[in-house]
């Protein structure tokens, strides 16, 4: 599995608006809703789900970067959306960092392996000090895209 095969272009959020971790992740849940990823009338009960979770522990996983995430029953497949904040959000994460790159998941209940599959994916990546750093230093969604694809080993000049 890809990246490519998880993250929604359409989704991206280069410079999110809020400041506050549950704010942030209410924009990257609502992108997904807008570009149809997930049913627009779930938006708030996988916000929600998202935020319980990340109540239970932080996805804030240190180096800037958090990686919320939730299985949920109105989603068939594994949906991925990445969001950046130049100011930093506090995710409350293990080196107590602010956190400049959010990639949130989104997967179906049903499937525990494909959701698997898709953390490790998304954990492979973020283990790259280059990919965490051009993540940080993307300032649009063609930027981010580029990382993405990139990191893919399908990069465009």
């Amino acid at each position: 599995m890809k990246l490519t095969d998880i993250v929604c272009f359409d989704g991206i959020v280069a410079q999110l608006k809020s400041k506050q971790r549950d704010g942030a992740i209410g924009e990257l849940v609502g992108a997904l809703a807008k570009a149809k990823k997930i049913p627009a009338n779930s938006a708030d009960a996988i916000t929600k789900s998202v935020i319980k979770r990340e109540n239970e522990a932080s996805t804030g996983i240190g180096k800037g970067v958090a990686v919320p995430h939730v299985k949920h029953p109105m989603v068939k497949e594994p949906v991925a959306v990445v969001g950046c904040s130049a100011e930093g959000l506090d995710f409350s994460s293990l080196d107590k960092q602010p956190v400049y790159s959010v990639i949130l998941l989104v997967s179906p209940m049903d499937n525990p392996d494909k959701h698997l599959q898709a953390m490790e994916t998304v954990f492979r990546n973020l283990q790259k000090d280059d990919f965490r750093r051009f993540l940080r230093q993307a300032q649009s969604v063609e930027e981010i895209r580029e990382v993405i694809l990139d990191a893919d080993g399908g990069g465009t000049d």
